[in-house]
């Protein structure tokens, strides 16, 4: 019989699969990355429990793109500053990918918000284009022109909090306790300019990420940088403070929420 390749995979294969996996640390991208003070309420009003706001209203748009053996890979964030105790770092509300495998990891392993969409990076001298879309809207575009060189920074760790969770089966809650996840990303950079332009937000219903207008624009660069990411649980959380925000991870949210038993199905 031929072999059957949804049948277990054997520890050598497993093995080739993680060497892979950690080639992926090595990879260098090309980013975009724009910083800007907000509304301070409509920062307060999407931080689950525990998470609270820092005492800085910000928000960081950062637009990336690679080629990953020849095929382009697109990466963008949307995240607030937030605070988990004493830990400062990142709330992310959305996270387009251009690809599947680049999506499921994240979102099945750190719980992070990702979504399949469309992730531009141009530069066409000192002309530079970013921008995130989904549903054919552009809803984040960050644009302008290199005003000139960064000193480099040494190594840089942020943290994004996430949180992982199941809805569940039943359509009411969670499978089990969500688990507050925080995200330590390690990064590098070997190029980094000033960009003088503007952030346009766009209104879009499934990433009303117009909610968070530009008050005050802190910095625009774009720069090259490389990094690797881990995770680890900090907390369990309490499901009644997190299901209000359920919404923030779903495009259609009913299907999460009190859905009937038949349409839980799909079979």
């Amino acid at each position: 019989m031929a072999r059957v390749r949804y049948g277990a995979r054997t520890e050598r294969e497993n093995a080739a699969t993680r060497t892979a996996g950690a080639r992926l640390s090595g990879l260098w991208s090309t980013g975009v990355v724009a910083v800007w003070e907000t509304d301070p309420d409509a920062v307060a009003a999407v931080l689950p429990r525990p998470l609270k706001p820092t005492a800085r209203p910000l928000v960081r748009a950062a637009i990336s793109r690679a080629d990953l053996r020849g095929q382009p890979l697109g990466a963008g964030s949307f995240a607030v500053a937030a605070a988990h105790g004493p830990v400062r770092g990142w709330y992310p509300l959305v996270m387009p990918m251009t690809r599947e495998r680049d999506l499921s990891g994240g979102r099945e392993v750190f719980g992070e918000p990702k979504k399949l969409g469309a992730v531009t990076v141009e530069r066409d001298g000192l002309v530079v284009r970013a921008s995130m879309a989904r549903h054919g809207i552009a809803f984040v575009e960050v644009r302008g022109a290199v005003s000139g060189p960064l000193p480099l920074p040494g190594p840089v760790r942020r943290t994004d909090f996430c949180f992982k969770f199941l809805p569940a089966v039943n359509g009411r809650g969670f499978d089990g306790d969500p688990l507050l996840v925080h995200c330590v990303r390690d990064e590098k950079v070997r190029r980094l300019e000033r960009v003088t332009g503007d952030v346009v937000l766009r209104e879009s219903v499934y990433d009303p990420v117009a909610d968070f207008p530009v008050l005050r624009l802190v910095e625009i660069t774009i720069g090259e940088k490389t990094g690797d990411q881990r995770g680890r649980v900090v907390e369990r959380v309490d499901p009644r403070a997190l299901l209000p925000f359920l919404h923030q991870r779903y495009d259609e949210p009913f299907q999460a929420l009190d859905a009937p038993p038949a349409a839980t199905g799909g079979r």
